[in-house]
This record gives C-alpha cells, sequence and structure tokens, in this order.
C-alpha cells in the first residue's frame, strides 16, 4: 500500500490525452514526478511541447466545428451533471490520488473532490437558467447573442489541482467551449483520472484535451497559439506576467488568479476565540499551500501579547505527519524545490529579526519527506520579506497595530490584493474597513466561505478578471447585440441637394 492506494493503482506512466486517445509526447519526451512523502520518483509523465500543444488545440478546434458549441443547455448540462456522477462515484480514490501526489491531508482531499463534483453541478445550473438580455426603444429593439468563445486553454496550479481543475473546466464545458488543459507538472496524477470520467459522460472527442509538461514548454505553447482566444490560469504572479506578455500578441482575453499575501485583522473587541481558530485554520490548512492563506495576522496591541501567546500555544498542537492518516492536519509539501524554498523564509525571518514562537523546524520522528511544523512568527513589521512575499506554506506573521487607521495601512502594505479577514464585533467598523482594505474579496468575522456565485479573484497584483457564477461563463463567451429596426428607418440624407 502507497497512503489509502494499492500500489498497482499508481501508474508508472502519465500519457497526454488528445482527440479522445491517451498519446505519448511527439517527442518522446517525459519527465520523473515524485511523491512529497518520500520524494521517490513513482511515474513518468509525458512532456508536452508546442508540437504537442499544436495537436491538442487542432483537436479542440475541430470540435469547435463540431455539435458541442450548439448543443441546447439542457443537453450540456445533463452531460456536466453526469461529470459530477462520475466524481462522486470516484470521490474516494480521486482523494486518495491527490493525497498521495500533493501531500494534502486525506480528510481535506475528500472535501476537493466533493467540491470538484458540486462545481460542475453548480454551472450546469447556471446554464440551464442562463438568459440574455433585450432592449427596446421606439422604433428598435436591441437583442444579446452568446456564443462560445472558442478553444479555452486553463493552465492550473499544484495546491489542489483536481478541484481547482474542475473550477475551470466546468465554466468552460457548460459555455460551450472545447478545452486544452495543461495540468502543474509537480502533481499531474489526479487530471489522469479525468479522461474516463469525461468519456464515460459522454463528452466527445476533441472537447477535453490534456497536454502534461513543463510550464516553460507546454504552458508556453499553449498561450502563444493563435488558435486559443481564452487564457485562464491560477498560479504565481511572475508567471502571470510572462503569460501577460505574451498573450498581447494575439490579444487573447485572459483570466488570471495570482500570488497573494493577505491580511487577517483582529480587532480587541473581536470574539477571539473564533478569531484564533479561523486565523489558524486560514494559513494552515492545505498545509498553508493556498493563495487565499492569512498569512498576516495583524493584532490591536491591547490583545497582541495574549493572542501570540494563544497561536503559539495552538500552533505547537497541530499535528503534522502521514497525509494519509486522518487524524494530520499538516502533511508533507508538495515538492522538494518548494519546501526549500519555505525553508529558506524560516531562515531569512530569524535573520530579519522577528521572533520565532512555533515551528520553525522538521518535526521529530519524520526524519524524511518534505515536513515543517506549524509556524509563527511575532514582531513581524512591513519592511521584512517575510511580511511582503508570499512564502506559501504553514508559516505565518504576526504583527501589532495601534488604531484602525493604521491597521488599514498595514493591511495595505503589500503588492498584493486577494483576500482580507476581519475580525470584529462592531458592525460600523466591519463596514469602514471593509470598504478601504484593498482585496478583490474580504470575509468578516469568517473563514474562507465560498459561494459559488459570487466573484473570484484579487486586485493589483493577485491577478485581473473574475471568475465565479456568471462572471466565468461572461469569460467563456462572446455576447454580441442585434439591433432590428421595427419601422421605417429615418436615417440623416448627407449628399442630398
Amino acid at each position: 500500500m502507497i497512503g489509502e492506494l494499492p500500489v498497482t493503482e499508481i501508474p508508472d506512466k502519465i500519457e497526454h490525452f488528445i482527440g479522445g486517445r491517451l498519446v505519448p509526447s511527439v517527442s518522446g519526451g517525459t519527465f520523473d514526478v515524485a511523491d512529497p512523502v518520500s520524494n521517490r520518483v513513482y511515474a513518468r509523465a509525458a512532456a508536452g511541447d508546442a508540437d504537442d500543444v499544436g495537436k491538442a488545440v487542432e483537436a479542440a478546434a475541430a470540435a469547435s466545428d463540431g455539435p458541442w458549441p450548439g448543443l441546447a443547455a439542457r443537453a450540456r448540462a445533463r452531460i456536466l451533471n453526469r461529470i459530477a456522477d462520475g466524481i462522486e462515484a470516484r470521490g474516494e480514490r480521486i482523494a486518495a490520488v491527490e493525497t498521495f501526489d500533493t501531500g494534502l491531508p486525506i480528510t481535506q482531499a475528500k472535501g476537493q473532490a466533493a467540491r470538484a463534483a458540486e462545481n460542475f453541478r453548480y454551472f450546469a445550473d447556471v446554464i440551464v437558467a442562463q438568459h440574455e438580455e433585450a432592449f427596446s426603444q421606439p422604433g428598435q429593439l436591441g437583442y444579446v447573442l452568446r456564443r462560445p468563445a472558442g478553444v479555452a486553454g486553463l493552465i492550473t496550479p499544484w495546491n489542489t489541482p483536481f478541484m481547482l481543475e474542475s473550477w475551470k473546466l466546468a465554466p468552460a464545458l457548460a459555455s460551450g467551449c472545447t478545452i486544452v488543459l495543461k495540468p502543474a507538472e509537480w502533481t499531474p496524477l489526479s487530471a489522469s483520472l479525468l479522461p474516463e470520467i469525461m468519456t464515460e459522460a459522454g463528452v466527445p472527442d476533441g472537447v477535453f484535451n490534456i497536454v502534461h509538461g513543463i510550464g516553460e514548454q507546454a504552458g508556453a505553447a499553449l498561450v502563444a497559439h493563435p488558435r486559443v482566444p481564452r487564457i485562464s490560469f491560477t498560479g504565481e504572479t511572475a508567471t502571470g506576467q510572462v503569460i501577460m506578455r505574451s498573450a498581447a500578441d494575439n490579444l487573447k482575453g485572459l483570466s488570471m488568479e495570482l500570488g497573494g499575501k493577505s491580511p487577517c485583522v483582529i480587532f480587541a473587541d473581536a470574539d477571539l476565540d473564533a478569531a484564533v481558530d479561523s486565523a489558524l485554520f486560514g494559513v494552515m490548512s492545505l498545509n498553508g499551500e493556498r493563495c487565499t492563506a492569512g498569512s498576516r495576522i495583524l493584532a490591536e496591541r491591547s490583545v497582541y501579547d495574549a493572542l501570540v501567546t494563544r497561536l503559539a500555544e495552538r500552533a505547537d498542537r497541530v499535528r503534522v505527519g502521514d497525509p494519509s492518516d486522518p487524524s494530520t492536519e499538516i502533511g508533507a509539501l508538495v515538492h522538494t524545490e518548494h519546501y526549500d524554498r519555505v525553508m529558506s523564509y524560516v531562515r531569512l525571518g530569524a535573520r530579519e529579526g522577528a521572533r520565532l514562537v512555533a515551528g520553525g523546524r522538521r518535526p521529530s520522528g519524520l526524519p524524511a519527506g518534505n515536513y515543517l511544523a506549524a509556524t509563527v512568527f511575532a514582531d513581524v513589521t512591513p519592511s521584512m520579506r517575510i511580511f511582503q512575499e508570499e512564502i506559501f506554506g504553514p508559516v505565518v506573521c504576526v504583527t501589532p497595530f495601534d488604531s484602525e487607521e493604521e491597521a488599514v495601512r498595514l493591511a495595505n502594505a503589500t503588492r498584493y490584493g486577494l483576500a482580507a479577514y476581519l475580525w470584529t464585533s462592531s458592525l460600523n467598523r466591519a463596514h469602514r474597513v471593509a470598504a478601504q482594505v484593498e482585496s478583490g474579496m474580504t470575509w468578516v468575522n469568517s473563514h474562507n466561505v465560498r459561494d459559488l456565485r459570487t466573484p473570484f479573484g484579487g486586485v493589483k497584483s493577485s491577478g485581473l478578471g473574475r471568475e465565479g457564477g456568471q462572471h466565468s461563463i461572461d469569460f467563456y463567451t462572446e455576447s454580441r447585440i442585434v439591433h432590428i429596426a421595427l419601422g421605417e428607418t429615418h436615417v440623416p440624407r448627407f449628399g442630398v441637394s
């Protein structure tokens, strides 16, 4: 057994899925894939490049000329619901695969698998209920036509890969687009379950395609391809900037959810028990590898010392261990390269003068694997890099403030603006601060609870565009207005003497 998976269920080869068939790379190239608990290579994945992307786009473009884009909304919705059925039927296996490949705790991976199915059901409902606008004025009627944008290129991250793939796939398919998916190279395993699910649900050949590979090769080729008018990307801000430059050549539509360094602002009048629960969960769940993590805790001075003590005590008791153990709260970080990066920030925090009050080391009893104890730094100032830069691990910084105005300044004192969390019992303060904090999403007296109807995305260096609900459908479609004259048209007659 490996975790909850029999060894025989772990493939030693992962191939592309193009035009309804599993295929190797044109070049024959592959890359190694390792699990984060042992860091042993378990498979070789097909290494896609421009040739493989070209074949996938050709298959998707041909499918765009087929029946898929013109299917009635109800017909596409039935297929999306069958995809959800297939995910739910495989829920335990998807979670086990995700845990094995990413190091996420199994209980959290099960939640991600359930959410993936709900994403497809939700967007099936959206397209059935959708209606378009009409505009009437004397002598003229205007009405909107909505058409699929064409081939959508989806580039997904490694932190919760299967769920985030579904978050992009569901609205793109619901909109009538055809797909080329480029999964993250560190975690390709769960995506390899999708071809069977899609085929079983009745998705026509060529509508859904996968090209595995390194971002600088396969991802770059997908972004540059002139027949891919939409690119949806989730990942690092630096990569998003590269994508934006490349996409400019063909004026592609972009939706990009990028980095974050989100504040969790705790005022003295807050319910401190609930605030501590939320703050720890928000940065330690999913191994801290979450874009919306509240990785900067800003605490009002009068409760600062007590809050630091409570955070440190709780962090010391967070259970770090085998991701397949249901009692584990933090598993193994995804990859040795990422683990080294997170550990470099832990060392940097100490050098910068922050006070380490919990964690910062490999837990005892775990001599191998990418493990880090829940880590809390106190007395962190805005000039420190650990305050400014995204760490993307189970590491949180705590900073005091003395006034509401200072809290807002500190919350906005990074280049990021993805999420924010506010804790206060004052309704007036909640509204005031929420209006001033520069973030795409703000939660008040709540952790990260998503409503799939709401806009998801960031401001500043945290991205551009919005996904979620109708915002996703708008991205994957083009709206066109048709104006009809209802009677005789009276036009000024130029050139008539």
